[in-house]
Parts: C-alpha cells; structure tokens; sequence
C-alpha cells in the first residue's frame, strides 16, 4: 500500500519499532556443533593458527584485507588488530567435537541507530570448509542479531570478484542488492563490492531453512540428504 505525506509526497513505511538497538556483545553463541566464542589471543590464536598452517594462508586471504601470516606472533598480531577495529566483535569458531578454535568471524559496522549490522572477516580454515559447522556459524550469528538483539536488516558484502563468497551469500539466504563500484583499495588492488543483505520480515523463513537443514535428521553418516537450496524451495513453495 503506498503511504502519502499531508503534502501528497510518496513516502516509507512507518517504522513500529525505531528504539536504538543493543550493540552485539562477545558472548558465546552455543549451537549444535560448534560455539561461537569471543575472540581472545591467549586462548584461541596458537589452535587457529595450526588450523590454517595446514594449507596455503596466503590463498585463503586473497579477498580478504589481512596479510599472510607466516608465524604465530604474526597471527596474533592479526587477532589484535581486530580487537582494536571500533564498531566490531570478533568471535572464535571452536569445533564441538576436538574443542578447538579453527576460526575466526564477526560482527561489524555496526549501526545501533538503524538497527544494521554486517557479517564480516570470514577467516574459515580448511578444517571449516565445506562443513555442517561452517553453516551453523552463520545460523548463530543470524539468529543472536534478528531474534537476540532485534536488528531489522544484516549484511554480506564481498569482492565482486570473490565467486566462492558471493555464492555463499546466495546460499545462505542473503539477497543481492547491487554493485558499489570502485568502493575500496586493498592489498593494492581495486575492489568492486557486491552488497547482500536479510531483513528482519525475511528471517523467519530464512531461520526455518536452516533449522530443517540442521536438524540431525537431514544428515546420514555425516553427509546431508537434502540441500539448503532444496529446503529453500520447499519453504517458499509451502512446505517444509
């Protein structure tokens, strides 16, 4: 329904709730199998830095504006960096079943005013990737700012460049907004941004999608029986 001014101006939706938001805490965010724990460099840099030397670091940072870190005092200088970037909050990601952090994600720009904040800084190791953990990470941080903290919109912002990330983004739920060309400068290169976002009428839906698909009964021997895009249809068609 379109909503006039007494001037005969379209203009937006009226805002119910316009209260200022709670700024995200590092708390832990417990799931299935594994917990979001805030980042600390005495009690998570050495396990996260063993998990990424079993692969080739610079490779796995290229999108990203953290340089390649070959010794654990560079790592941890990494960890204090972030913990010193305002309008943030790091978090470890610590597998359920070893105990160990394997990774690292968080919360940043945060807008208490409007109510928006951006996942960022996905630093998954090759013992996160492609796995039931590396979804349930995004699950928690979703779900602590649409139903913990009552945020009305999240953000998923990549390299335009980045294929792997923006088809993560997709898969996950996060809508395509638009192209923010020559947006930034990083490792002395150009960055075109692909903007996504979830708003808070879509979470609900998007909340149930990943709880079909985590559901113990969608996996058999560790391996998924249905895709997160396959729920997604079904969802919107109705079903579950």
């Amino acid at each position: 329904m379109v909503q006039t001014n007494k001037y005969g101006q379209v203009v937006g939706d009226n805002v119910l709730n316009c209260a200022e938001r709670k700024i995200p805490q590092p708390i832990v965010l417990e799931g299935q199998y594994c917990r979001l724990e805030p980042l600390n460099v005495e009690r998570h840099s050495k396990d996260i830095f063993e998990a990424f030397s079993k692969a080739d670091v610079d490779h796995l940072l290229t999108y990203l504006a953290v340089a390649p870190f070959q010794t654990l005092n560079d790592y941890e200088k990494v960890i204090r960096n972030f913990l010193n970037t305002e309008h943030s909050v790091h978090y470890a990601i610590v597998n359920g079943k070893t105990g160990r952090a394997c990774g690292s994600i968080c919360l940043q720009r945060i807008d208490v005013q409007n109510g928006a904040v951006e996942i960022g800084f996905v630093m998954f190791s090759p013992e996160l990737q492609r796995t039931v953990i590396a979804t349930e990470v995004q699950y928690l941080l979703l779900k602590y700012v649409f139903d913990g903290l009552d945020y009305r919109r999240c953000e998923w912002k990549c390299d335009a460049l980045n294929e792997p990330s923006r088809n993560c983004a997709l898969r996950l739920g996060f809508k395509y907004e638009g192209l923010f060309r020559r947006s930034a400068i990083y490792k002395g290169r150009n960055r075109d941004t692909q903007w996504f976002s979830i708003v808070e009428d879509e979470w609900p839906a998007v909340r149930q999608v990943f709880e079909l698909w985590l559901s113990p009964e969608n996996f058999q021997d560790g391996m998924q029986k249905r895709k997160l895009s396959n729920i997604r249809e079904r969802v919107q068609c109705g079903g579950t």
